[in-house]
Formats: C-alpha cells, structure tokens, sequence
C-alpha cells in the first residue's frame, strides 16, 4: 500500500494528514502506477542537472554569461556547463541582451529548431521589456511577444548570482513536471498561427471593410 508523502515535510508534521489519507485510498482501489511517478521524478532530476543551454547572447548580458561560466562562479555545479552551438542540441535558450526587430525571426527560426521539452530564460531588461531602448522603433519590447518565456531575470545587466538563481528557478520547473504525460508530447504553440486560423483572420478583416 502507499503511504502520502511529501518531500521534505515528515509525515507526522504535516497538518492534514486525513485529506491525504483518503487520497492515497482513492489511488490505491484505482491501482496507481508506482513506477511511473518513480521514474517520473528521476528523469525530472536528471533533466533539471543536465540543462544545455543555447550559445546565444546579443548585447552586455553576454558579458555576464561569460562571467557565469568562468571559474569564479562555476556554472558546472548546476549542470549548465555544456553550452551548445545548435539550436539541436540544446534544451534552453538564455536570451541575453537586446532583441531587434531584426534579430527577432532569428530568435524565433532558432526556438522553432529546438526539441521538445524546451525552455527560454529572459536575462535583463532588454529581453524582458526593451530596457533602456524601450520607446526606440528596433528594439523588441520583450521577447515574451515572440517565444514563450518560462523565467525572467531582472537586471541591466543582472549580476551573475542573479543569472544563477534564475537558473535554479527553471531547475524547479523541470522538476515538477509530469513527463509521462504532458512534457514529452507536442503541445500547441501559443504563438503559432494555422492556415485556416490566418484565412479566418483574412476573412474578418475582408468582412469589415
């Protein structure tokens, strides 16, 4: 039989242990599958210590993830360490520094050629709202309007302690998540537009004029 559990809270500490109780009844008439949460948290940890970020940095922000990966700060303790030149082998794009309106299909072609499951981590306030450049006519007011983004780091630029708490922030993302069941298939993208999403678009707008 299983017992409720709750990481790092010890059984007798927690305050409704009746709630729980009869939880753990409901899953166990209904026979829950013990292996696959067992792996599910073992694949979470393994992916959330093995992150390969995207070689990818535009402006001053750079500088810092340079200064993050030298030996003073030591990014390899998190599992970071492996920064990867194609946008095919890697798990996470830092967007470190400004984003023209040029540059933003760049960004964007790059996103797209990544797998599945994959993350954006916004670093400065360039990425995350134009920053200084936000009232100029090239600069991208947020990245968030072209890629989703699942952590900001504030800043300009944000200081490397800065860039690794972020970090740690998606490391907790990743580790609940349910893999078996939702990060591991393809899910729709919020940004993407379908041929008849665009020609129902085309016809509203033929209508109103």
């Amino acid at each position: 039989m299983k017992r409720a559990k709750i990481k790092s809270i010890p059984y007798e500490e927690f305050k409704d242990n009746e709630t729980y109780e009869e939880l753990v009844e409901q899953l166990n008439a209904g026979g829950a599958n013990v292996i696959v949460r067992k792996l599910d948290d073992l694949i979470d940890w393994g992916r959330s210590n093995s992150l390969w970020p995207l070689t990818f940095a535009t402006s001053c922000c750079g500088i810092e993830f340079m200064a993050v990966c030298a030996a003073r700060y030591d990014i390899a303790r998190f599992g970071f360490e492996v920064t990867r030149n194609s946008p095919r082998q890697a798990d996470v794009i830092l967007v470190c520094g400004t984003i023209t309106t040029k540059m933003a299909p760049v960004l964007r072609r790059l996103y797209d050629q990544m797998a599945d499951p994959k993350y954006v981590v916004a670093i400065g306030g360039c990425s995350i709202s134009g920053g200084p450049f936000t009232k100029s006519y090239h600069v991208l007011n947020g990245v968030d309007k072209i890629i989703p983004v699942d952590v900001y780091v504030p800043g300009c630029p944000p200081r490397p302690e800065s860039f690794l708490y972020g970090m740690m922030q998606l490391q907790r993302i990743v580790k609940v998540e349910n893999f078996f069941g939702t990060t591991n298939r393809k899910q729709k993208d919020p940004f993407k537009v379908t041929a008849e999403e665009k020609e129902e678009t085309i016809y509203n707008q033929e209508e109103e004029a």
